[in-house]
């Protein structure tokens, strides 16, 4: 099960708290992710890594609605970014939401840190544990996360879909 809690961020100061744990850089990943229409508590989306010539079609259960940090996921690369988008249209799916991102991966002792840089929303860090123990994985999460000086203020539980059709309302109003 993959665990994970999402922190606002700024950013360069983010980044910085991380490399001064001594987490280490993994790879920079431009990423596109399409959203494909599918009732919550589930998520069907595919990504495409523009930077590293990558795409991966992914399935996801949110296990704790609301808080949004407990999925089951099931991916697979995919070769083909537009035909595998075809075959999902062919199945009945519409486009819902494009999420946008250029993003930092870290890795720290199991732990990976995700740092985003969201078009239309900023800066957001995901701190994920993949584990059994939902309550052992948090519990290392909330560790980091305080080193890197974060606290549940800084926790934005809502999905990046739902607050870029907040920006969206908003910016047409």
């Amino acid at each position: 099960m993959e665990i994970e809690v999402k922190f606002r961020v700024d950013f360069w100061k983010a980044k910085r708290a991380i490399e001064s744990i001594g987490a280490e850089f993994v790879r920079e990943e431009v990423q596109e992710d399409l959203y494909l229409s599918i009732p919550l508590p589930q998520l069907l989306r595919i990504r495409r890594i523009r930077n590293l010539n990558r795409s991966f079609l992914t399935y996801k259960r949110i296990e704790d609605p609301g808080r949004n940090e407990e999925f089951d996921e099931v991916e697979v690369e995919v070769s083909d970014f537009e035909k595998t988008l075809e075959i999902m249209k062919c199945l009945g799916y519409e486009e819902d939401i494009w999420v946008r991102k250029r993003r930092l991966v870290y890795r720290l002792g199991g732990i990976t840190f995700e740092l985003n840089d969201v078009e239309g929303l900023g800066g957001f860090l995901d701190v994920e544990v993949i584990s059994d123990d939902v309550k052992d994985a948090k519990r290392r999460i909330w560790e980091v996360a305080r080193e890197l000086g974060l606290t549940e203020r800084d926790v934005e539980p809502r999905l990046y879909r739902e607050l870029l059709r907040e920006a969206n309302r908003g910016s047409k109003t």
